[in-house]
């Protein structure tokens, strides 16, 4: 797919993703699979491996990853085990290289931002205060309700709505190929960082440009 490219200096909002993107928590979201491996019989997995299968919707990710479909109530049993494993590792996680400076930079040229998670939204919230990054963004949310697509494509129709923004002059920046198509559904841009839970061929086939970092990314934006 050839690359989508826009007007950098159409842009005055960001749409920041979190795991994966603001958060190095790559180790911890693996141990969290390996944790769920370990109850259904299959073997861990390796990072490399994980970044080359993983996507939304999760429930046939994961039945792929098992080798069989779930059966009443195993994937919520799933989704206990993965997040409690995840939040024994969540303290060691730090924030990726260049946050948060790379806020107070993108807001010291004038422009804003916000951030949205697939995170549950009573889990993010909290979070983000304790890390004390609260003031850089004009709203957080996390996933406050169910989609039948398990996309964040309505999640970040609903973000902008509730402030306003029009999304012609929005990027999205995340590092899944799941980022690159809501922001497509939204009207919005995209920018996709390789630091996280997708492998960069993978993110580069979606069409957005790809990065190594926020950093890079926002050096992007600024014509660096």
């Amino acid at each position: 797919m050839a690359e989508t490219t826009f007007d950098r200096r159409d842009i005055t909002h960001i749409v920041w993703d979190w795991n994966g993107t603001l958060l190095d928590d790559n180790h911890a979201n693996l141990a969290a699979v390996n944790a769920v491996c370990a109850r259904f019989g299959r073997p861990p997995v390796q990072m490399e491996y994980w970044r080359s299968v993983f996507r939304r919707p999760l429930i046939p990710c994961y039945e792929d990853l098992l080798g069989r479909a779930f059966e009443d109530g195993e994937w919520e049993e799933a989704e206990r085990l993965y997040d409690r494993s995840y939040l024994e590792h969540l303290p060691a996680c730090r924030l990726a290289d260049g946050v948060p400076d790379v806020l107070h930079d993108w807001a010291g040229d004038g422009g804003t931002q916000s951030l949205l998670s697939m995170a549950s939204h009573e889990h993010l919230v909290p979070l983000i205060a304790d890390r004390g990054l609260d003031p850089h963004f004009t709203r957080v949310d996390g996933r406050r309700f169910a989609t039948v697509k398990d996309s964040k494509a309505e999640h970040l129709v609903h973000h902008l709505d509730r402030q306003g923004i029009d999304p012609a002059k929005v990027v999205l920046i995340g590092d899944i190929d799941d980022d690159a198509r809501a922001a497509h559904e939204a009207g919005a841009n995209a920018l996709l960082v390789a630091s996280g839970l997708m492998a960069r061929e993978r993110l580069e086939a979606t069409g957005a440009v790809v990065v190594d970092s926020p950093v890079a990314a926002v050096e992007v934006l600024r014509g660096a």
